[in-house]
């Protein structure tokens, strides 16, 4: 991608031209296969049911024996040389009424012929048929169906081939056409049997229209029915990479490798390398040829439930989730994604994350997607949010994302682990820096990992206060302190009762406690995160799923000592994976506690003042100014969370993001504890001692 600026597509592609296909070729289709796979039956019906007017048919044998002096007997006769100038001949003319007509030309021919002879297969293809073809579909019928039409075709002549014989000439015709339209730039595809001819005619409508510039129009399009057309747009919106930007993981890498495991001879990855290393790049067409690609090897139902499972593999980084989680609260803040990966992949992954309602995604995947996102889709989608008036943060990982990180108003490369990182970034983002104008930050995702060495590329952090607040443009709205509290319920009053009975201290009130964590952690945290399922054992023996807290292994809880700590082991007990922290002051929290970690839950036994709360709170803040807060306590002093300013958490905490109250009860009672009534006191009975 080094070069002139339009490799980075920060201008307009005139790679292709209305009704002309990938690489401005017109388009003509090739209908492939052995003979007897039924080409010219599939041909007949497609000329019933397409319009005239934009598709033409033509069998390649018929057209060689109309521009043949002696027609077909005479080419039969000829020697090679003769007959491959014939076959050139033909495709050559196809091609200009093609190009004359505006028409879709869809064309019944062969790459390879059986030699009787030799035994095998032999290459009939001519190089003009790579220059005029654009695409290639290749219908892959089963040897022994081919057998049977053979032996029941007795209108032409066809020499007696065994099944393992037609099984050979597919296999060997198959990864020839493959490879040729890899080098080419074709676009190839295999119809399954038996539902070739509703695939072929829903992929040659697609054919008729897509270009360059009908796929950019699309993209655009859907953005616009996102975030509707003649509407204000958000004051700042972010334009983020998936694959790598989001998570570690590659998903297209990740679908393939699940789909070899169900059927251990696709082998769809090496292709998609081989694709995307090979002549066409990165550009539309290669796109457009992984499109296909998922096409041929799946139906929808084997698609959706391969997206599924990869979805279930992605882990997104926890700065990003923490990130989007405090934005998708923010209406002057918008978020879309911008995939050249798998679109439904994604929305799986931000649906399970609970994302999907407030973050948009562009990307493809499928024919029916409508397009594919290329580095110049990605780089037109900023510019149409600036156009819309929007302020534009774009992240991205790869070469692929720089047209979009240069275009952008603000630009943050995320950088994985140096084994998963792109390659090549190192060099081309150089260059987009010295050329091109780029101004960026790098954040090295997850924190350990090491940083790219350009010293232009200044590192930042994700959970860095002063990046929100330039990301929010300084202002943060939210309606209220969320308070969540049992006070009126029965459960409540029944766990309040002993943690208020003077006569309970020592072990007994630290049960107690105990019991009110658990239940505070069940009833009201579990629906403040959310849950996710977890495979377990079932009692007959086979196994099934239950639920856990959702990413609970990135869950702190913080137990404020010493009158927290019961209470805090009794949230541990029903999310038993959580990181456990004992502190005494603010300081005793440090960055290690919270790299990485999605939620942390300050538990205390009381909250009186909440002068503690808040100094543990706005210590957080600074160390990680987006992980989700949950405070869970026994007794929370009402007036302290009032509606009000006069509360103390609420005029001193409102402005945070991402923070929930959690209380067994609500107390109307201002109340300080002291020797004998000091909660830490009877907990662990010290009350002497005090």
């Amino acid at each position: 991608m080094t070069g002139p600026v339009m490799d980075y597509h920060i201008g307009q592609s005139t790679t292709s031209r209305e009704k002309f296909g990938p690489n401005g070729k017109p388009v003509v289709v090739g209908l492939y296969g052995v003979s007897g796979c039924g080409k010219t039956f599939l041909l007949d019906q497609l000329k019933s049911q397409l319009d005239g007017k934009d598709f033409a048919f033509y069998d390649g044998s018929v057209m060689i024996d109309s521009y043949t002096p002696g027609g077909l007997q005479a080419f039969l006769k000829m020697k090679e040389p003769e007959q491959m100038m014939c076959r050139q001949r033909a495709i050559d003319k196809i091609g200009e009424k093609c190009v004359d007509s505006g028409q879709v030309a869809v064309v019944a021919g062969h790459s390879m012929l059986w030699s009787e002879t030799k035994g095998e297969a032999l290459p009939v293809y001519t190089p003009n048929d790579m220059e005029i073809y654009s695409h290639i579909l290749y219908l892959d019928v089963p040897e022994e169906v081919v057998a049977q039409r053979r032996s029941d075709d007795t209108a032409k002549a066809r020499p007696a081939l065994s099944t393992d014989q037609l099984r050979e000439w597919q296999q060997m015709e198959k990864a020839h056409i493959r490879g040729l339209c890899r080098d080419h730039g074709i676009l190839f595809a295999v119809l399954q049997y038996p539902a070739q001819l509703e695939k072929l005619s829903m992929l040659l409508h697609d054919f008729r229209l897509h270009t360059e510039e009908h796929n950019l129009f699309l993209a655009k399009r859907e953005l616009d029915f996102v975030f509707k057309s003649g509407q204000d747009l958000p004051e700042t919106m972010l334009v983020m990479d998936a694959d790598r930007t989001m998570s570690a993981e590659d998903t297209g890498s990740l679908f393939w490798t699940a789909a070899s495991k169900k059927w251990p001879l696709m082998d769809g990855e090496k292709t998609l390398n081989t694709l995307f290393s090979g002549p066409l790049g990165h550009s539309y067409a290669a796109f457009r040829q992984a499109t296909l690609l998922y096409e041929e090897s799946f139906d929808d139902q084997d698609y959706e439930n391969l997206c599924q499972e990869v979805a279930s593999q992605v882990t997104m980084y926890s700065e990003i989730v923490s990130l989007l989680q405090v934005l998708s609260e923010q209406e002057h803040v918008g978020v879309v994604v911008a995939t050249s990966g798998l679109r439904r992949v994604w929305e799986k992954v931000l649906e399970r994350e609970g994302l999907s309602r407030t973050i948009n995604i562009i990307g493809g995947g499928r024919i029916a997607d409508g397009f594919v996102v290329t580095a110049a889709v990605k780089t037109a989608l900023v510019a149409q949010l600036q156009d819309r008036g929007s302020r534009v943060w774009a992240f991205g990982d790869s070469p692929l994302d720089l047209g979009m990180l240069i275009k952008a108003d603000h630009a943050i490369v995320v950088v994985g682990e140096t084994q998963t990182r792109s390659k090549t970034m190192d060099v081309e983002v150089t260059t987009a820096i010295n050329n091109y104008g780029l101004r960026a930050y790098q954040a090295v995702l997850p924190s350990q990992a090491s940083p790219r060495t350009n010293a232009k590329l200044p590192v930042v952090k994700l959970t860095d206060p002063d990046l929100l607040k330039h990301l929010l443009c300084c202002r943060y709205t939210h309606p209220r302190l969320q308070v969540l509290h049992a006070t009126e319920r029965n459960a409540a009053r029944l766990l309040a009762t002993p943690m208020r009975d003077s006569a309970v201290a020592g072990p007994h009130l630290r049960e107690a406690h105990r019991q009110a964590g658990q239940y505070l952690a069940r009833k009201f945290v579990a629906d403040i995160i959310g849950l996710q399922l977890t495979p377990v054992q079932h009692v007959l023996g086979r196994q099934t799923y239950g639920y856990r807290l959702k990413c609970e292994s990135k869950t702190t809880i913080v137990a404020l000592m010493r009158g927290g700590e019961p209470m805090a082991s009794g949230v541990n007990d029903i999310f038993p994976l959580a990181m456990f922290v004992h502190a005494k002051d603010a300081d005793d929290l440090k960055f290690h506690h919270l790299d990485g970690q999605l939620t942390l839950i300050l538990v205390d036994s009381v909250v009186n003042t909440g002068k503690t709360i808040v100094e543990f709170i706005e210590h957080i803040r600074k160390l990680h100014a987006t992980i989700r807060i949950v405070v869970v306590s026994g007794v929370v002093q009402a007036k302290c969370v009032s509606g009000d300013s006069g509360g103390t958490l609420t005029s001193n905490l409102a402005h945070f993001p991402s923070l929930h109250i959690v209380a067994l009860r609500l107390s109307e009672t201002s109340f300080v504890g002291s020797r004998q009534t000091d909660t830490g006191n009877r907990l662990f009975n010290t009350t002497h001692l005090a």
